[in-house]
């Protein structure tokens, strides 16, 4: 097996003057004589073939002025561009003789203006013509159609499209924005075509990948037929399609020892003519496909190399009317492979750092908000940046009993990883809190000692309201929050009067809470400072366009019909312009339906053995009223039993509240705080079975802890 030379060094471009490629040979350089006079010297480090020579490398490397600096003159020759072979402006004899009679060279470019020798004697006038025109054919040996990208035959040229390619493919931060760098930067200046195949699927950091090595190719680009004539490009030499559209195969499995195997080992790029990358391209391409790679050093089989191991391959093609591949090429793709492989490397830690951070701020956030009754909710959560999709705030809503609604929002400092967990541990304490049915002022203590013991720098912002819809009121407390804003049925939005208090984490303070109206119809704006405060405007000049915000969107639907919940949230985002955002936003949005008196139907009870009897009368005198006699058979048995229970080990009066909403729910409470447990009865047991009977019966049921006891709660479906 012909294994390619890796040191990567220059190879001498001495060659055949037929060469294909229209490479110019390298043609010694004579001692010059002692005393003699220095040549005109042109790229530094090039020494100018001797005087007179007419071989291919005296037009290549010859370079103008040499007989003007012989006589005196008066016109200095135009500097070259940088990266454009400088053209020769006449012979460096005494004679005048012009270059031009060996193989590969072109015209005589016209000399410049001013006293000059003329043409040798007997020698035809050749004809003048500028050499701009001639500079691919110059380059590669052979004419090049226009539209068709030239060869790079310096080193310059070469550093500069490494310079410029590894820029684009560093531009990316994600796996497909990498890949198309790639793409896009190689086709057409370097290759006609490109094939990227990376491995399924892609080991994260440190990971072991587990089973065989699979290549899926990515993504490929190619030169198309046709340029784009509008946009200045001039239709490609080639008048049917390429073969090079052919090549490629979706999906290969690297065989361990395999051709393809011992390749992408190999690490360093390979022309596809020797036998080990010929051997491999049927694995890599597909063994059943129609392929065709061009013959000879047309192609360059590259493979990607991250941190630790191979991740990939990329292969380069040229068409038979392009010149070849050389030696110097394969540094090219080296480069554009390396940085190609640490990019993507990094892009895919970058995806699994941000899902990462995504799942984190997902769970403990409500993935959706419950189902209460006499309220609708919506919210919105937006991170500070695409960057940075963690944040330290949170909303939520949590059912309390007596079919109440308790709304918190709240805010962490900073928008960190830090931030997020401070937030998740607050959200779960006052969950906690809610469920054992504390007043709000009582909530927000325990979240100012919850956030002591987390450390002495951990502050914290929040809103705790409570919302009762059966008495159409609300109780709010405030710990250094910006104050909600309630928008009444008739369009008039106002900013509620809640004591600010102190923020959480601070320690030491005490929290006041204030109740409220919560009018049926009404919404009430729960948010973050991030939506109202920015650099360009300060946070009590953000509530009042909140408020003016919220009235014109409420005029828009008129005072009888509240704007859409899920809408409202919508356009009090678009409030925030282009450069308006630069923390966190979180909203939560409550519309009050409420429960009408007249859907409430609410008893006391004695513990006294007749109380049983006694709820199951009021119960069927209150569905006869509702004209739900369907399901009074169901509702006395079920508050029977329930009721049953608790008069058993009560020592107060028994509650009993029968709620008709969309559906029918039935709450008996007691002050006993022990919770009742659904177990199975034994078949000698007397007791043990209400529990059964609710759970097979009813639509859903609960027992809630109270502050003074218990209510055991269950709901049937009307109709």
């Amino acid at each position: 097996m012909t294994e390619h030379p890796t040191s990567f060094d220059r190879p001498p471009t001495g060659g055949d003057p037929t060469d294909p490629r229209g490479a110019f040979p390298r043609t010694p350089v004579p001692p010059r004589a002692p005393g003699a006079a220095l040549p005109a010297q042109g790229r530094t480090g090039e020494t100018p073939p001797a005087a007179g020579g007419d071989s291919p490398e005296a037009f290549e490397h010859s370079q103008p002025g040499a007989e003007q600096a012989a006589e005196p003159a008066t016109h200095r020759p135009r500097p070259t561009p940088e990266g454009v072979p400088v053209q020769p402006g006449g012979a460096q004899t005494g004679t005048g003789a012009l270059p031009g009679a060996g193989a590969g060279a072109g015209p005589a470019p016209h000399p410049g203006p001013g006293p000059g020798p003329g043409p040798a004697p007997g020698t035809p006038a050749e004809p003048q013509h500028r050499a701009a025109p001639l500079e691919p054919e110059r380059r590669t040996g052979r004419p090049t159609a226009p539209g068709r990208p030239t060869p790079m035959r310096r080193d310059g040229d070469r550093l500069r499209f490494v310079g410029a390619a590894t820029r684009r493919i560093a531009r990316g931060m994600d796996l497909d924005e990498i890949v198309m760098g790639l793409c896009r930067a190689t086709v057409p200046t370097f290759a006609d075509a490109i094939l990227v195949y990376l491995r399924e699927p892609l080991p994260v950091g440190d990971e072991r990948p587990t089973g065989p090595l699979v290549l899926r190719l990515r993504r490929t680009d190619r030169i198309p037929v046709e340029r784009d004539t509008e946009g200045g490009f001039t239709p490609a030499a080639q008048p049917e399609p390429s073969d090079l559209e052919a090549v490629g195969s979706e999906l290969c499995e690297v065989r361990p020892g395999s051709a393809l195997a011992e390749v992408l080992r190999g690490v360093r790029p390979v022309f596809t003519d020797t036998p080990a990358a010929r051997a491999a391209l049927p694995e890599l391409l597909g063994d059943g496909e129609d392929f065709a790679v061009p013959d000879g050093r047309r192609a360059i089989l590259a493979p990607l190399r991250g941190r630790r191991r191979v991740i990939g391959a990329a292969l380069f093609l040229r068409g038979p009317e392009r010149v070849a591949f050389e030696a110097d090429d394969l540094l090219v793709a080296a480069q554009l492979a390396t940085h190609s492989a640490l990019g993507i490397d990094k892009a895919v830690l970058y995806g699994r750092e941000a899902y990462i951070a995504d799942e984190l701020q997902r769970t403990m956030l409500p993935e959706n908000l419950p189902r209460c009754t006499g309220v609708r909710l919506a919210s919105r959560y937006l991170p500070a940046a695409e960057t940075a999709r963690v944040g330290g705030d949170w909303y939520d809503a949590i059912p309390l009993p007596g079919s109440r609604v308790a709304l918190v929002v709240g805010d962490v400092m900073g928008h960190s990883m830090t931030s997020a967990a401070i937030m998740g541990q607050l959200r779960t304490t006052a969950q906690t809190l809610a469920g054992l049915d504390l007043p709000p002022q009582e909530v927000l203590h325990h979240l100012d000692e919850q956030a002591q013991r987390l450390g002495t720098d951990r502050m914290a912002t929040c809103l705790y309201a409570v919302y009762d819809p059966v008495s159409h009121r609300i109780t709010v407390a405030n710990a250094g929050h910006p104050p909600p804003v309630l928008l009444h049925m008739d369009g008039h939005a106002e900013v509620l009067r809640v004591p600010a208090g102190a923020p959480i984490g601070v320690g030491g303070v005490d929290f006041e809470a204030v109740e409220l109206d919560a009018p049926a119809g009404a919404t009430l704006l729960l948010y973050t400072d991030g939506l109202v405060e920015s650099r360009l405007r300060d946070v009590w000049t953000g509530i009042e366009q909140l408020r003016e915000r919220l009235a014109a969107t409420a005029q828009l639907t008129g005072p009888d019909h509240p704007p859409p919940l899920e809408a409202l949230c919508d356009e009090v985002l678009d409030m925030l312009g282009p450069g308006d955002r630069d923390d966190d936003i979180a909203l939560l949005a409550a519309r009050f339906d409420g429960i009408a008196p007249s859907d409430v139907a609410y008893w006391f009870l004695e513990p006294e053995d007749t109380a049983p009897g006694r709820a199951r009368r009021l119960a069927r005198r209150a569905l006869a009223r509702w004209g739900m006699e369907d399901l009074t058979d169901s509702v006395e048995l079920l508050v029977s039993e329930v009721v049953t229970n608790a008069v058993r080990y009560a020592t107060k009066p028994v509650t009993l509240r029968l709620l008709r909403t969309d559906v029918l729910r039935c709450e008996v409470g007691d002050d006993v705080p022990q919770l009742p447990r659904l177990r199975q009865a034994r078949a000698t047991d007397e007791g043990g079975r209400g529990l059964y009977l609710v759970n097979r019966l009813a639509r859903r049921w609960g027992a809630t802890r109270l502050s003074t006891g218990k209510v055991v709660w269950f709901e049937l479906n009307r109709g």
